[in-house]
């Protein structure tokens, strides 16, 4: 008897799941004490089920006339597009006709003029680049826009060239030649090396050099910028870039580039004497110090020898007043202090003073001549090594990069050039201070011998 009031139960759940929605019955609120109750409850149900699905039925037969007028109303509509589609094809095709009757139309009518305007587009496109890498265009900014924009509208078939464009694009075109012929002044921004952007007057030399404060600077036709140099040519083109500046009439002197930038580009690369010496490496190094040490010494061997020479001169003009601050002065003295023995003692006694002479005459000398002789084999030694790092960059990075082999080139030829550089004048320096110490010791030995001479006649009488 219980399980069929569980079966009854369950059922009566099940019919009433479609009424929650109109009327929920939460199911701890079902109760029923007696079968008569569920029974009722049963059959309550089963009414208000009945309802919903009629309401149900309804409903979806209202929906089904909705669709199908909406599906009249899609047929309808998808046969007006296609006849508004075939209206617009007839038309499109109307009008291709149309276009292409006008143009044939216009080709006639043109004539010859269109090769004239293609003449003036390809004038625009050319002008244009020649224009924006101008320097003329640091004094007169944004000329290649409209050329860009004239060129592009060119190649439209829909625009021709007025009468304006044509006058405009000759205009650019002469002023290109008139101030390509001038020298002007402007203010322009520069930028310096620090990264500063500076007003200031800058010089501009025909469509050649941009000269700003005494100095050439550059124009970078991509940034539209006056940009400083990183370096300076040599002193002397930036002298007359110094003059042209600071001069206000008359004729000046001045360093042109003709190639526009190239040649003031390759000046600028050029390795300063600093840079060439520091491309000698070490031997490069020793060679100079050993120039400058001879330099100094044959400078001191000149001065002391001069000083000596005429002292000793003047001694030979004054020669009964010996004087020990020369030479023969002491030789004299040593004369006259042995004016007594016989002629074979004096004659040992004076070659006995010029030989304690010499070595302060010729003190320094053979080392001047050392360096003359050492400093090539220097150069020698640095143009080995300059070979050998060579070939060992052509051994490890082969030589399809000439830049490679560079470094040790440089320093073959550098090496060599200093040790000819300091050999050269070493070796003129040398003779002569050679000559005037062998003059001195020349004349102490005539005055000795003369000495002697007045000596034995003397003894004879």
């Amino acid at each position: 008897m219980k399980n069929i009031v569980m079966t009854i139960v369950a059922l009566s759940l099940t019919f009433s799941i479609s009424a929650e929605e109109a009327n929920p019955i939460e199911a701890d609120q079902i109760e029923a004490k007696s079968l008569q109750e569920l029974l009722k409850l049963v059959q309550d149900g089963k009414v208000l089920n009945t309802g919903i699905n009629q309401r149900r039925e309804q409903e979806f037969l209202a929906d089904k006339s909705k669709q199908a007028q909406a599906v009249k109303d899609a047929q309808r509509t998808r046969a007006n597009e296609e006849a508004r589609s075939e209206r617009l094809e007839a038309q499109f095709e109307k009008n291709e006709q149309d276009i292409a009757a006008k143009e044939e139309i216009l080709a006639k009518r043109l004539g010859s003029l269109r090769e004239l305007f293609g003449v003036l587009q390809q004038v625009a496109g050319d002008t244009q680049g020649v224009l924006e890498g101008s320097i003329i265009s640091a004094e007169y900014p944004g000329r290649g826009e409209w050329l860009g924009q004239f060129a592009q509208s060119m190649g439209k078939s829909s625009k021709l060239a007025s009468i304006e464009d044509i006058e405009r694009l000759w205009f650019e075109l002469q002023r290109e030649t008139t101030e390509s012929g001038k020298i002007t002044r402007f203010q322009a921004e520069v930028s310096r090396l620090d990264g500063s952007k500076v007003t200031e007057e800058v010089v501009r030399v025909g469509d050649y050099n941009l000269i700003a404060a005494g100095e050439y600077v550059n124009y970078d036709a991509d940034t539209g910028l006056i940009a400083e140099l990183p370096r300076q040519p040599e002193g002397r083109f930036v002298s007359t870039a110094a003059a042209l500046a600071s001069s206000t009439s008359g004729f000046t002197p001045f360093a042109l580039d003709p190639t526009r930038g190239q040649l003031l580009k390759l000046q600028v690369d050029v390795p300063t004497i600093e840079e060439r010496v520091n491309q000698g490496g070490t031997p490069g190094y020793v060679i100079i110090v050993l120039g400058i040490i001879a330099l100094l010494l044959s400078v001191e061997r000149f001065i002391t020898l001069s000083i000596i020479g005429m002292k000793v001169r003047g001694q030979i003009k004054n020669a009964g007043e010996p004087k020990t601050n020369n030479p023969l002065g002491r030789i004299l003295q040593i004369y006259h202090d042995n004016h007594d023995v016989d002629v074979d003692n004096l004659i040992l006694k004076l070659d006995e003073a010029i030989l304690k002479e010499q070595p302060s005459i010729n003190a320094r000398i053979a080392f001047i001549k050392i360096i003359s002789m050492v400093a090539p084999l220097l150069g020698l030694l640095g143009t080995v090594i300059g070979m050998i790092v060579t070939f060992q960059a052509i051994t490890l990075f082969g030589t399809g990069d000439p830049k490679t082999m560079a470094g040790g080139i440089s320093q073959a030829l550098i090496t060599t050039v200093l040790g000819l550089v300091v050999a050269i004048p070493t070796v003129l320096l040398h003779a002569i201070v050679q000559s005037r110490a062998h003059a001195i010791t020349q004349i102490l030995s005539e005055q000795s011998a003369g000495l002697i001479a007045e000596h034995a006649e003397s003894a004879q009488s």
